[in-house]
């Protein structure tokens, strides 16, 4: 990439080397697979100082072909440089430098993008009268809970005035359940540069998953044909972007289709889900979607819906996806229908939200259109899940079209409801919001999700805060004005920069002031890499709605060889949230009627089930940052006694306390009076690595031994940031505390092991939160 000197602000960062050696046992890591290389293309993303005028004078001049524009971006390419080359054309480079029209230029590479169908898977009346309704199980009330679309469709929304577009391989326009609802200014071809989105066909018929999720949002109802959309009566576009040479200005120009027109982009892929990938969008991307939130929908913000990620089987993680770890951007997991977690669906801190992919078995997925004008009921995959997702976010928009793009991340949180999911990490955040890292806030919910939209006053601007340790005196800056106030948090991301001898072995959390902890990343077993992370931002909505005063805590332990080494050099803490005290709005809803049969005008029939949901959530009092003495337990105070003789796990959430203090505990507050449920823990435990469904691949690891010692870094030892008080610390011990195994995890430990490690036997029905694991990250070296 060059650039000519004034594009834009440099980015200022101050780096810390702390070197360090993690002291855990594993077998020896053995070098992985070669890099891919990176592949330039013919085609050069180009920004002129006059706009149209300047781009088409500087492809007459050098013999250019001109094929669009991404603004401020112009798109060129040149008939007779290799398609497709190891090493950057130098000639066009210094034509280009020299050229005093030419802002910035960037080569365009390769991106090795994947389609997220699953693996090995080549109105008169509310409810529809097309023949594949039936097999509609997730929205059609024949299992408990469904989406709970007919409710939202009773009250008349069905997507009349949002315009969707599917950013995919192409769109079978004419496919007799969607040409009614087609919307041709919502859609173009990136790949052969013209406005008809039509896929590609041959032989194997691969380019068929832009035309399945299309379906899935907006197949015309009641036509006898297939089933019905989520959105029936929406517009819908398609952009083919996917079948050919992917590069960052193609996917910028996908992104900035249409702004002021479309009001929904959704997208089933990303990078490649193979457990070993750490890539996200390009500096053109980027750009493109902070712009399509600033002022897209006129200046409301574009809705960007992203699949989550089908790289379960390899253990991958989809914090290292830059797409779906995006604010910007809604996640979107999925879960089989009889609530337990799919083997290909990902995890991480980033997913907000959750829908369907398939049932119990293979053969029952979900119903769309397909091509050649056929149907289909075997689309499956975070694929299948996201449009879903996209579906219902229409049915909002048409029930209150000034929502914003964060208002509507709002609304969906508390549109999800843990249900019936099973997972081992359901836990409670700081203001009571249940919340797991398969499936974010849970599944979403069409009907508690427009009922939300109808009354939901617009939330206050956002507000930033980046706060980043300076060497000199230890203490943090921030970029933010001390007017500015966060009182309920809504994305916060870590901004890492770390060497690492085996990336895959590390994990990284982040505990809040509330006691919240968010697994950043698991062990990805087949990421090898040398690498490490190279100014990578993970982003967590775990945290969401928690006052971000006080402590925060970044927490890296290895989970490999013991003779792993890296070197943290930048840490930066980003915290996006609200001034306005956004526990204290009343849910919109105070129950969700659960119906389990409904006549064709969407009323209830028969019995019905109930599923309580709280009105409204208590801000809690105040977490005191370096001081243990007190705790607010939700709506109330209490002092904390002395910890109790026999094991048991801690109850409350609680501040982390201040070095030297002694370990606390506190009693269980009192729940309010709500249909029984299985208590969770009220701390984020990280991802298990297993599951009963899914087993670790085979590697061979060594007994365990205590680490050796090292002066100044033995034992446990804790990142600490105090927010907004100007206070970095390091806080530390050569033997945790008995009855911890770490402040952190909050889980007893009633016998230390040599070095300070937790005996590993679970204790209070619980496992420790890092098993045969001491507590080992970074000590900070001024």
């Amino acid at each position: 990439m060059a650039a000519r000197p004034g594009p834009g602000p440099a980015l200022a960062l101050s780096l810390f080397p702390v070197l360090v050696a993690l002291l855990v046992v594993a077998a020896s890591a053995s070098p992985g697979p070669a890099k891919p290389p990176r592949v330039y293309l013919s085609s050069w993303a180009v920004r002129v100082a006059a706009g149209l005028r300047d781009a088409r004078d500087l492809a007459r001049r050098h013999g250019l072909l001109y094929l669009g524009q991404g603004e401020p971006f112009y798109h060129f390419s040149h008939r007779g440089t290799r398609q497709r080359a190891l090493s950057r054309h130098w000639g066009w480079h210094m034509r280009l430098s020299r050229d005093p029209q030419v802002l910035w230029f960037e080569q365009q590479t390769l991106k090795r993008r994947s389609r997220r169908g699953a693996h090995g898977v080549p109105h008169s009346s509310v409810v529809p009268t097309d023949p594949w309704f039936p097999k509609q199980w997730y929205m059609n009330n024949d299992i408990q809970p469904d989406l709970n679309i007919l409710t939202a469709w009773s009250r008349g929304y069905t997507g009349l005035g949002v315009v969707l577009t599917v950013l995919d391989d192409g769109l079978e326009k004419d496919h007799p359940d969607l040409a009614a609802n087609y919307d041709p200014l919502a859609s173009y071809d990136f790949n052969s540069n013209d406005p008809d989105p039509q896929p590609r066909y041959s032989d194997s018929d691969k380019n068929w998953h832009g035309t399945r999720c299309a379906g899935e949002v907006a197949a015309v109802a009641n036509n006898g044909i297939c089933g019905a959309g989520v959105a029936y009566n929406a517009k819908i576009g398609g952009v083919r972007m996917l079948d050919g040479s992917i590069m960052d200005i193609v996917e910028a120009q996908a992104l900035s289709l249409q702004p002021q027109y479309i009001h929904i982009y959704s997208a089933s892929w990303g990078p490649e889900d193979d457990g070993r990938t750490v890539d996200g969008p390009g500096v053109l991307a980027a750009a493109a979607f902070h712009k399509g939130v600033v002022q897209g929908r006129g200046g409301l913000g574009s809705i960007f819906i992203w699949a989550s990620g089908n790289g379960g089987t390899n253990y991958d993680n989809c914090n290292c996806d830059g797409y779906t770890n995006s604010i910007y951007t809604v996640s979107v997991g999925s879960v089989l229908g009889d609530g337990h977690r799919p083997l290909y669906s990902e995890s991480c801190p980033a997913i907000l939200t959750t829908t369907y992919s398939s049932r119990t078995t293979s053969k029952v997925q979900i119903v769309t259109t397909d091509l050649h004008h056929r149907c289909t009921d075997k689309h499956t995959g975070t694929s299948a899940s996201a449009p879903l997702a996209a579906g219902m976010v229409a049915l909002a928009l048409e029930a209150n079209p000034a929502l914003t793009w964060r208002d509507l991340q709002h609304l969906i949180i508390r549109a999800s409801r843990p249900a019936h999911l099973q997972a081992e990490d359901w836990a409670e955040n700081g203001v009571g919001r249940r919340v797991s890292h398969y499936y974010g806030y849970g599944l979403l919910d069409a009907g508690l999700l427009v009922q939300e939209a109808m009354t939901w006053t617009g939330t206050r601007p956002q507000e930033k805060w980046t706060v980043t340790p300076a060497p000199a005196s230890h203490r943090h800056r921030d970029t933010k004005s001390r007017s500015a106030v966060i009182r309920s948090l809504e994305h916060v991301q870590v901004q890492l920069s770390l060497s690492y001898s085996r990336r895959g072995d590390l994990v990284v959390a982040l505990s809040s002031p509330m006691g919240t902890t968010s697994t950043l990343v698991t062990v990805r077993p087949y990421d090898t890499s040398q690498d490490g992370y190279q100014d990578w931002t993970f982003m967590s909505t775990h945290f969401w709605d928690e006052n971000p005063k006080g402590i925060w805590t970044l927490q890296l332990e290895n989970r490999g060889d013991a003779e792993n080494t890296g070197q943290l050099t930048t840490f930066i803490l980003h915290l996006h949230g609200t001034d306005e005290d956004m526990p204290a709005r009343r849910s919109a809803a105070t129950a969700t009627d659960e119906c389990l049969r409904r006549d064709k005008q969407g009323a209830c029939e028969g019995e019905r089930g109930f599923v309580g949901t709280v009105t409204s959530l208590c801000s809690p009092g105040p977490h005191p940052s370096l001081s243990p003495q007190t705790v607010a337990a939700p709506c109330t105070s209490t002092t904390a006694p002395a910890c109790p003789t026999a094991p048991r796990a801690t109850t409350a959430r609680a501040a982390v306390p201040a070095p030297g203090a002694l370990p606390w505990c506190v009693p269980a507050a009192t729940p309010p009076a709500t249909p029984a449920r299985a208590p969770g823990p009220t701390t984020a435990r990280p991802v298990p690595r297993a599951t009963p469904s899914r087993t670790s691949p085979t590697r061979a690891r060594s007994p365990q031994r205590a680490p050796p010692a090292r002066p100044g870094c033995a034992g446990t030892w804790w990142l600490s940031l105090s927010w907004p008080a100007a206070a970095w610390f390091w806080q530390g011990c050569s033997t945790p505390p008995t009855g911890w195994v770490s402040v952190l995890a909050k889980v007893p430990c009633a016998v230390p092991g040599p070095g300070g490690q937790c005996d590993t036997r679970d204790r209070a029905g619980m496992l420790p939160a890092f098993p045969n694991k001491p507590v080992v990250a970074f000590p900070f070296q001024g």
